[in-house]
């Protein structure tokens, strides 16, 4: 997942991770930790604003987002489902202003969590 958002010249702090935590700056894509968790809330897709070293905004507006992957490892996604996550994330940050297309963003992010139920041997 690291690599993939590095790919699409997102900064991570520390340039990677050899954790389950990806810290993202996003200065350079012009929006806020606070303006991303909600653009990618609208998507349907958690993460949580987070301070970045020598941050310059407030602890609550915020330069970074912190993402996590235990959700959707739990659920049984691997390499390709995480660079689909990664496009997703990518698209609704690019597109923070446009309503329909974060709305056409969550309808393919609920078809992503379809294709890997939660506790699936519970659903018969």
């Amino acid at each position: 997942m690291a690599e993939e958002f590095i790919s699409k010249e997102y900064q991570l702090v520390s340039g990677g991770t050899d954790t389950h935590v990806i810290l993202i700056d996003l200065t350079n894509k012009k929006i806020t930790g606070k303006a991303a968790e909600k653009t990618l809330e609208v998507a349907g897709i958690t993460i949580n604003k987070n301070m970045i070293p020598y941050d310059e905004k407030s602890p609550f507006v915020t330069s970074g987002i912190r993402i996590g992957t235990p959700a959707v490892t739990t659920r049984g996604m691997q390499g390709e489902d995480m660079k689909k996550i990664v496009s997703l994330i990518d698209s609704a940050i690019s597109n923070h202003d446009n309503q329909q297309k974060l709305l056409s963003i969550k309808d393919e992010v609920s078809n992503l969590c379809k294709s890997f139920p939660l506790y699936s041997e519970l659903q018969n």
